[in-house]
C-alpha cells in the first residue's frame, strides 16, 4: 500500500461514514487518525450529537468485529472482561469472555459507571492484553476503544480516573451541529419511515482488517525528525509549568502525539510530518490530560484557551 491508495481508502471511510452522519467531519477525521496509530478516543458531547452513531458508522465501514458495552453505574468489572465458571460437566473451571474480547469497542457513557468499573479497561487499552485467573488473554492488535461520556456536570455522571483519560490518544469534543447541517438531517429524516430500524443507514464496509493492517505499516515508515520531536516536547513540557495547569501531560501524552502526528501526515498523502501537524493535534491530544488550575477555573478558562496560549507562546520550527 502506498500513500496514495490509503488516502482513498481513509476517503471511502468518510463517504460511508457521511451516509449516517452529517456535520461532524472533524471528528471523523479524528476518529480515523485514531484509527491508523493504535490509539483510542474519547468523544464527549451533550446527548443527541451522534457519538454513539459515528462510533456504530466507524465500525460499521470496518471488517472488523464490533462490540458495544453501555455502562450503567451498577455495570462491574466482571460483566466487561469475563469470568471463569465452574463447569459441573467437566469439573473445571472455564473461561467465559468478556465483550471487551472484540476489535472495535464502543464504550457508550462509559461515565456512568464508576471507577472501579472504567478501570477494567486500563490494562487492555495499553497492553492489548486481558489477564483473568492470572492467564494473559491477547486482543487484536487493531483492538480500539471508542468511548462516549456526557458532560460531567450532568446528573449521575463519574469523573474518568487520569490513569485512563492518559489511555486515550484524543478527546473529541462535539456539539450540535450548524443549522443548515440540522435542516438538512431532519430533511432527510423526514422523508424515512419513522421506525428507528428503518432510519438505519445501511454503511458498507470498505476497508479490510489486511488494508487496516497495511495502513498502519504505512504509518509506521513515516518519520520525524528531531527538530519536530524537539517542538512536541517543548509543547508537553510546557504544560508542566503553566500557571493556569495544576497537572500536566505526560511522557505517555508526547509519545501518543509523536504516533498521531504521523498518522495524520499519512492521511494527508505526506510521508513527513511538518508543524502544522503538531498544531492541529495537540489540542484534541492534551486537553483530557490536563488538569485546570483553581483560579483559571474560577475564571471559567477552559482547556482548549490554556493549550491556545501555550501553542502562541512555544516557537514553532521553521
Amino acid at each position: 500500500m502506498n500513500l496514495e491508495e490509503l488516502g482513498a481508502l481513509a476517503d471511502a471511510i468518510r463517504a460511508e461514514i457521511g451516509v449516517a452522519v452529517l456535520g461532524q467531519e472533524e471528528a471523523v477525521d479524528r476518529l480515523l487518525v485514531g484509527l491508523f496509530a493504535r490509539g483510542h478516543c474519547l468523544m464527549e458531547g451533550p446527548p443527541g450529537t451522534a457519538k454513539t452513531l459515528l462510533a456504530q458508522s466507524l465500525a460499521a465501514a470496518l471488517q472488523l468485529d464490533f462490540g458495544r458495552i453501555q455502562f450503567t453505574p451498577d455495570l462491574m468489572p466482571g460483566d466487561v472482561l469475563g469470568a471463569s465458571i465452574f463447569d459441573f460437566q467437566t469439573n473445571e473451571f472455564r473461561l467465559t469472555k468478556g465483550p471487551i474480547f472484540t476489535e472495535i469497542l464502543l464504550a457508550d457513557e462509559i461515565n456512568r459507571a464508576p471507577p472501579k468499573t472504567q478501570a477494567a479497561l486500563l490494562q487492555a487499552m495499553q497492553e492489548r492484553v486481558v489477564t483473568l485467573d492470572g492467564t494473559d488473554n491477547p486482543l487484536s492488535k487493531c483492538f480500539m476503544v471508542i468511548a462516549t461520556q456526557n458532560p460531567i456536570e450532568q446528573q449521575g455522571t463519574y469523573p474518568l480516573p487520569e490513569a485512563q483519560l492518559d489511555r486515550f490518544l484524543f478527546k473529541i469534543d462535539l456539539d450540535f451541529p450548524e443549522e443548515q447541517i440540522e435542516f438538512e438531517i431532519l430533511r432527510r429524516h423526514a422523508g424515512q419511515a419513522l421506525d428507528h430500524a428503518a432510519r438505519k443507514a445501511k454503511i458498507t464496509s470498505v476497508i479490510s482488517r489486511e488494508q487496516i493492517d497495511a495502513g498502519c505499516a504505512l504509518v509506521d515508515t513515516i518519520r520525524l525528525d528531531d527538530t519536530l520531536l524537539q517542538y512536541v516536547l517543548d509543547l508537553v513540557r510546557a504544560t508542566r509549568t503553566d500557571p493556569d495547569i495544576s497537572s500536566g501531560a505526560s511522557t505517555r501524552a508526547a509519545d501518543a502525539l509523536c504516533g498521531a502526528i504521523r498518522a495524520h501526515a499519512a492521511l494527508d498523502g505526506r510521508d513527513y510530518a511538518i508543524p502544522d501537524d503538531v498544531k492541529l493535534l495537540y489540542p484534541p491530544s492534551m486537553r483530557h490530560r490536563i488538569v485546570i488550575g483553581p483560579s483559571a477555573e474560577i475564571e471559567g478558562r477552559s482547556a482548549d484557551s490554556i493549550l491556545e496560549n501555550i501553542l502562541n507562546r512555544v516557537e514553532a520550527p521553521r
